[in-house]
């Protein structure tokens, strides 16, 4: 975690929240640098947007220490608030407006706008310019949402799940401007359920499981060494089905053809995706979680 709080865009410290004396976060400790893009990942009714709301200022946490920019949200003055974008699960509301209007009057609220024209081509509604929002569909409506978020050039942009309803080209045009955005220093938070969104727009990440916080780091190195250790499966000349994991699958693989005399049948060299990482880390939190259970009902 980063030490200099100028550093930080958001620096969390015990953050909790309970319903009804049940705790939905329990316990987050976490830090976003200046400039970085940070991703929650997690499972549906973990906490992500739960913390996420906190950190915006539209949730009351029960404990826990906060700062977004310098300010505990709880707090955030319109000032403040004018420094972040958010682009929220739900679409944008239905209405009279066309994009471009609805663009053109949220802009007229922020110091230093972003061009209107510049976020419509960005979030690619040109041909919808001239609609008005209750007309798009539910996709267009998804983009809208994001160029709302980002008409204020906001500091601090906050993504929620913001890809919802994007057929895979819209994807790859809102990554690129994502990265866009992260090239001219714009701090980001994101939650995704798509884990090749994450890995290729996220410097670093969290996994939150039933409210805890299980693993943080770059995106590249959560889970830690031994989650990413290769795995080589191949079939042996009697017909038996082999695997071993090792972090020298090409050595093991010349091994394995020079003591039977040609590549083994069936061979797989397996490097473990992000989203190998992630099933591990959710799947072995459940283990847990059942074991924890069953040592309750028969203590």
């Amino acid at each position: 975690m980063a030490e200099h709080r100028n550093d930080l865009a958001v620096r969390v410290r015990g953050l909790r929240k309970e319903y009804g004396g049940v705790a939905a976060v329990d316990g987050i400790d976490v830090d976003v640098a200046r400039g970085e893009t940070f991703v929650l990942l997690g499972p549906n009714g973990a906490g992500k947007s739960t913390t996420v709301e906190i950190l915006e200022g539209y949730r009351r946490r029960t404990a826990g220490d906060v700062e977004v920019l310098g300010v505990d949200p709880a707090h955030g003055s319109l000032e403040w608030k004018a420094q972040l974008g958010i682009v929220l699960q739900s679409t944008a509301e239905s209405g009279l407006y066309t994009v471009r209007e609805q663009l053109a009057h949220f802009a007229s609220f922020y110091p230093t706008p972003r061009g209107v024209d510049e976020v419509i081509s960005a979030v690619g509604l040109e041909a919808q310019a001239k609609t008005r929002i209750a007309k798009l569909s539910g996709g267009q409506r998804r983009r809208a949402d994001v160029a709302l978020a980002m008409i204020g050039n906001p500091q601090l942009l906050f993504l929620d799940e913001p890809t919802t309803g994007f057929d895979p080209e819209a994807r790859r045009e809102f990554w690129s401007l994502i990265e866009g955005l992260k090239a001219h220093g714009t701090t980001i938070l994101l939650t995704t359920h798509y884990l090749d969104e994450a890995a290729r727009l996220a410097d670093r990440g969290g996994v939150i499981d039933r409210g805890r916080l299980i693993a943080v780091g770059r995106i590249h190195e959560l889970g830690g060494p031994d989650a990413r250790v290769p795995l080589v499966r191949w079939t042996d000349d009697g017909g038996a089905r082999h695997e071993r994991r090792t972090e020298r699958p090409a050595a093991l693989v010349t091994a394995l053809a020079e003591s039977l005399g040609h590549e083994p049948a069936e061979l797989e060299v397996i490097r473990p995706s992000l989203e190998d990482v992630y099933l591990g880390l959710v799947g072995a939190q459940k283990e847990s979680a059942a074991s924890g259970a069953a040592e309750e009902e028969y203590a």
